[in-house]
């Protein structure tokens, strides 16, 4: 549905269960027929041949991959933009999962696009896709290469922090309204020296020190969490009161 519903993909045929009963494929159907994609029902043993693994509830897909966004198609959305920008970068991502829940919070935290290295694109879509429940269809995704994408972002009067465990100045410090991207790293490999070398500054997850690290998409949800909250505590009526 959220495939269907975002219209980035093209697709070839949508398969359902000859089992699946009408009412709960409606939705389904309705919205397939609305963009003229054919329907075709199958055997279910004909689903669990093509799918990755079992639980596909009797409808599956057959269409292109969802397209990414380059930078100045990026360029053309950041413009676009009503409200100061959100961009996520994401770097040492090793779990397609991880990397789904991470882009399911930063859509309902508002990110605008998810920035991402050449090399994370090797991940299987359709395991990013499922825990990311349809935030992967949605969210722009952009492929960067390398730091010159980010040095032209910041000359567009973005700032650019870094996230890393055991410096002085945490997330509750930093102005976090301004149009901002947010550099995350995984866990084992955290952010590279050549992202840290552009960063304006750095910013903390003020945890225990006895705590474990916390995983990529844990990091993100607390730090997406507090720029939302302060997006929202400017937006309202008497915050400047």
């Amino acid at each position: 549905m959220a495939a269907l519903a975002a219209r980035q993909r093209r697709f070839q045929v949508i398969l359902i269960s000859q089992s699946a009963h009408d009412e709960k494929v409606q939705d389904v159907l309705e919205l397939a027929a609305e963009r003229n994609v054919p329907v075709r029902r199958v055997d279910r043993q004909e689903l669990d041949a093509l799918a990755h693994g079992t639980t596909h509830g009797g409808v599956l897909a057959i269409a292109s991959p969802k397209p990414r966004l380059s930078s100045d198609q990026l360029l053309h959305l950041i413009d676009a933009l009503s409200e100061p920008a959100l961009l996520l970068l994401l770097e040492g991502v090793e779990d397609a999962r991880n990397l789904g829940f991470t882009l399911r919070t930063a859509e309902a935290m508002g990110v605008h696009a998810m920035l991402i290295k050449k090399h994370l694109w090797d991940f299987d879509p359709v395991e990013i896709a499922r825990p990311a429940s349809g935030a992967y269809e949605r969210l722009p995704l952009v492929q960067i290469e390398d730091v010159q994408a980010l040095r032209q972002l910041r000359q567009r009067g973005i700032q650019l922090l870094g996230c890393l465990a055991g410096v002085k100045r945490t997330l509750y410090e930093a102005d976090l309204t301004r149009p901002s991207i947010l550099a995350i790293g995984g866990e084992k490999r955290g952010l590279s020296g050549a992202v840290r070398a552009v960063c304006d500054g750095f910013i903390t997850i003020p945890s225990k020190p006895s705590a474990a690290s916390l995983s990529l998409s844990h990091a993100a949800a607390i730090i997406l969490g507090e720029v939302r909250r302060q997006r929202l505590m400017q937006q309202a009526p008497n915050a400047n009161a």
